[in-house]
Order: structure tokens, then C-alpha cells, then sequence
């Protein structure tokens, strides 16, 4: 098996939601520009794609979500149907984020254009998805990389130059570290 993937459409739904995001033991790192309500497919019903990162916090799978924007008023309506992510999931709102990752467990990444939305990253029909790409890897060199680039904003690494802190509700938390 090679270490890397190119995959598109609904292959980043399959290879990264159903087979890798689902079955995290460890951690799970976020990263989207924009976030909006999208389903999964749990066993045999479509849920809220919400409801498979309360699992996660159930099974003490540790799990940050670094954004641009605020989420879309349906995911926050679903996000409180779900008590426990209030505390289990740590979240991060930075408006310059604009790379797309998601890291399992530090064993796995994707990497593309796909947003956490429906038509992104979700389970919608090929006619209602956008048209997306990206890359999977389990290559220990390149997921660091990505990690890399992951924790440097999430640590706060840029703030101090970023010159959009107004807009950044943790600028004052993060600089004061």
C-alpha cells in the first residue's frame, strides 16, 4: 500500500469520514475554512455528522476543531443536541484559516480543498457535491507536517503579527500563554 492517496468527490467522504474519522482512538485534529451542517451515515440512518464526534468524546478520543467562521445556524442547533462536545471538544475560531486537514490518531491525514460541509466533506449526492480533491497519507513525514502547521496557529503561533486579532475571539487568551 502506498503511503499516499489522491482521492476526490465522494472518495474524501468514504476514505476520511467513514474509514479513518469514525474510527479514532486517540485524537482527531480539524481544520476548515467553513463549517456547515453535514450528515454521516451511522450504522443503517444518516445523523449529524456532530453525532459521531460525540461518540468519539464518549470513548475519550481527545478532539480540536480550528475554523474561520462561525458555524451555519443548523450545525450550532445540532451542536446542542449534543452536551458532552460543550466541554469535549475544544474548538478555535481563527478567521485566516483557509487549509482544509484532518489528522487521526497521528497515523493518518487528509489534506485538500474539501470544507467540514455537506457538499464538501459530507454524504451528499454526487448531483449536490462540490468538486473536490485532496490527499491521504499514513506517511509519518508528511503527517508531522501537517500537524506541524495544525498546532503553530492553534498555539498561536502567527497572533502577535496577524493583524486580524479584532476579529479573533482567543487572541487575548492565546498571546498571554
Amino acid at each position: 500500500m502506498s503511503d499516499f492517496s489522491f482521492i476526490t468527490n465522494k472518495e474524501i467522504y468514504e476514505k476520511v469520514i467513514l474509514d479513518q474519522v469514525c474510527h479514532a482512538i486517540k485524537f482527531l485534529w480539524i481544520a476548515t475554512a467553513d463549517i456547515k451542517d453535514l450528515y454521516v451515515k451511522k450504522n443503517k440512518k444518516m445523523v449529524p455528522f456532530l453525532e459521531i464526534l460525540s461518540d468519539l468524546v464518549e470513548n475519550n478520543v481527545a478532539i480540536r476543531l480550528l475554523h474561520a467562521k462561525e458555524p451555519g445556524p443548523r450545525f450550532r442547533e445540532d451542536f446542542d443536541k449534543y452536551e458532552n462536545l460543550i466541554d469535549g471538544l475544544e474548538r478555535m475560531l481563527c478567521p485566516r484559516v483557509h487549509f482544509k486537514s484532518i489528522i487521526v490518531d497521528g497515523k493518518f491525514a487528509f489534506t485538500g480543498s474539501a470544507n467540514l460541509t455537506g457538499a464538501g466533506i459530507g454524504a451528499k449526492g454526487d448531483n449536490k457535491r462540490n468538486f473536490e480533491s485532496g490527499i491521504t497519507t499514513t506517511n509519518e513525514e508528511l503527517i508531522n507536517k501537517i500537524m506541524d502547521q495544525f498546532d503553530k496557529v492553534w498555539m498561536g503561533s502567527y497572533c502577535k503579527e496577524c493583524g486580524r486579532k479584532d476579529y479573533c475571539a482567543e487572541y487575548d487568551d492565546i498571546i498571554n500563554i
